[in-house]
């Protein structure tokens, strides 16, 4: 797994780091000399003890081997595995989910993927499986259950808008792509809904920066979310959101009617 500019905070890993260094430091290695006898790169060493990678499973094994440590590298890799999902989740977002299940209103903006809350579990597992392997059912669970706001007795007013390549590209198969857009078909004619597509036609706009997403409530200030490259971002401060609202703006503005963006999701089905 490369190496993330940010440092992992989860307990398991930060106590493998420290553990990591405290060993090979009572050796009189640096890591570089760590990483020879043990036939790992330096660079890497040094990752996991920035805590900026994650150790592997092999890695673990060949600490304990060289330290005589009993298992111990492999414990802490097995509460890293078992917690993995704690410490993938991008920066922010375990956060945002808390304001998203409270939202009077949704506004996305979706250009590099579906957003999560309109995926199909398919759609859902082929993107999530990438990153996440046997742990992918979990995690396509929870993103499942996301959508329980739209359930509620008094669910959000939604707008969701989308870039056409995202109708276009084919992820997962052409099975699992027709399902995906005749869910967004469905999505687009709720009641409480507007989905609205950004055709090729428009050519550059706001949205190719990054998606996000803007979250209204009616007795607390907006929030809003934004994420790209496995980076996430909160965004509660008054004018950082209200920037988003201005980008939301522009782009909608280059956005087909509604009736005509369901049209162009309809062809998109067809000609798969």
């Amino acid at each position: 797994m490369p190496a993330q500019s940010e440092p992992y905070d989860g307990p398991a890993i930060v106590t493998f780091a420290k553990e990591l260094e405290w060993r090979r430091k009572q050796a009189g290695l640096t890591k570089k000399e760590l990483a020879e006898k043990l036939g790992f790169a330096d660079s890497y060493v040094g990752q996991v003890e920035l805590c900026k990678n994650l150790p592997s499973e092999e890695f673990a094994a060949a600490l304990d081997t060289f330290f005589e440590t009993d298992g111990l590298f492999c414990r802490l890799w097995e509460r890293i595995n078992d917690t993995r999902h704690l410490t993938t989740l991008p920066p922010g977002f375990p956060e945002y989910l808390g304001y998203e299940k409270r939202a009077s209103h949704v506004r996305v903006c979706s250009t590099n993927l579906i957003s999560g809350l309109f995926q199909t579990e398919a759609y859902a597992g082929t993107v999530i499986s990438v990153m996440m392997g046997s742990a992918t059912p979990k995690f396509v669970a929870e993103r499942m259950e996301r959508k329980s706001i739209f359930e509620r007795e008094n669910p959000p007013h939604t707008f969701l808008v989308m870039d056409e390549d995202l109708i276009r590209r084919n992820v997962g198969g052409k099975e699992v792509m027709r399902e995906q857009l005749h869910y967004l078909l469905e999505v687009g004619r709720r009641e409480k809904t507007q989905l609205q597509i950004v055709p090729y036609a428009a050519g550059f706009h706001a949205g190719l920066a990054g998606s996000f997403i803007i979250l209204g409530f009616e007795d607390e200030p907006d929030v809003a979310y934004t994420e790209a490259s496995a980076e996430g971002i909160l965004l509660k401060q008054r004018d950082r959101v209200a920037l988003q609202v201005v980008t939301w703006d522009l782009i909608q503005g280059q956005t087909l009617s509604v009736e005509e963006s369901l049209a162009m999701i309809q062809d998109a089905m067809e000609h798969l």
